[in-house]
């Protein structure tokens, strides 16, 4: 595993700030260029080598649902690009790159195909199938009998996480979520871990509408939202919470730090998605590895599938891995 010292030597920048920007300390003073060379290196520095064969100069754009600046507050995204990227560099394939709020600048010529990373609305979805019918996305999947697309199956994973804290002894089980709306803001995305969790947990016999918070998918909402839950229910807060990705977790650590709830002693915490920054943070996070960096590549291989001649759809399920590190048991 990469250390602190290796990503700060590769980002030209020191150890102690490398730490900080890591743990998302929010009282450090530091340039948006700055976090994203961090974040990258960390994440390029979790990659193996891979290594293929050439192939032809085949011309692709990568369009991304989040605005570089949400990207870096978001690096599960982040990861999936970079995925992306290194396995086109790896092909020797051309690639153009679009956030959400650079489509304008959209070149459509000679573009073999289209690797739309993050969640669609129907209009967005038709306006890109505009451009061309090689069309993949990754981390959603609107119409799996005419797109391919590659995903996670994040209903099996909350129950992973559910069965594991259930087989820990733990009865008091609260959830920390996020909501999300299309860019366009046509309608809100239906968040399967939050679904999920509240029917397993019904099912289960521990489901408690109290133990359930949601705010947005943020290291900021995170932190609020278990302060307000320790606010709430004070001595009698649940012995772990489900984070809904690492940067909820991140803020709950924080939250639980200063209100002197010892982690995992007192409450576990376990995230989803093993972001690079997880092991770097303390206590180390426990969470649901999901193989971003590998969602990036099968994406543009699949897509080069379609680009051969293959014309049924193709969703393509990659598992997950559950990580015990240091918030819990």
């Amino acid at each position: 595993m990469a250390t602190i010292k290796d990503i700060a030597e590769k980002a030209g920048v020191s150890i102690a700030t490398v730490s900080r920007v890591l743990n998302y300390d929010a009282t450090l003073s530091v340039t948006d260029e700055t976090r994203k060379k961090i974040f990258e290196v960390a994440e390029q520095l979790s990659y193996k080598k891979r290594s293929a064969k050439k192939t032809n100069s085949t011309k692709i754009a990568i369009i991304s649902w989040y605005t570089e600046k949400e990207e870096l507050d978001d690096l599960y995204y982040m990861s999936i690009r970079l995925g992306i990227e290194k396995r086109c560099q790896q092909l020797d394939i051309h690639v153009e790159k679009y956030f959400y709020n650079t489509l304008d600048q959209f070149n459509l010529e000679k573009i073999d195909g289209i690797i739309a990373i993050g969640k669609f609305s129907k209009i967005q979805i038709h306006s890109l199938s505009q451009i061309t019918e090689n069309l993949i996305f990754v981390d959603s999947n609107p119409n799996s009998k005419r797109f391919d697309s590659v995903v996670v199956d994040f209903e099996e994973a909350t129950i992973t996480i559910i069965n594991y804290l259930l087989k820990k002894g733990h009865k008091q089980i609260g959830f920390i979520g996020g909501k999300e709306m299309f860019k366009d803001n046509s309608e809100p995305i239906t968040d399967l871990r939050e679904r999920t969790f509240r029917w397993y947990s019904k099912d289960k016999g521990i489901f408690n509408e109290d133990f359930i918070y949601i705010g947005n998918f943020t290291v900021n909402d995170g932190y609020s939202l278990m302060k307000k839950a320790i606010q709430e229910h004070g001595d009698e807060l649940p012995t772990a919470f489900f984070a809904g990705n690492d940067l909820i977790a991140i803020g709950c650590l924080r939250a639980l730090h200063e209100e002197n709830f010892a982690v995992p002693e007192r409450v576990n915490i376990i995230g989803l998605n093993d972001i690079s920054v997880s092991k770097y943070v303390y206590p180390a996070l426990s969470t649901l590895k999901v193989h971003t960096e590998l969602m990036g590549e099968t994406a543009v291989d699949t897509l080069l599938e379609r680009l051969n001649g293959r014309k049924i759809a193709k969703k393509v399920y990659l598992a997950t891995e559950l990580l015990i590190r240091k918030s819990s048991f």
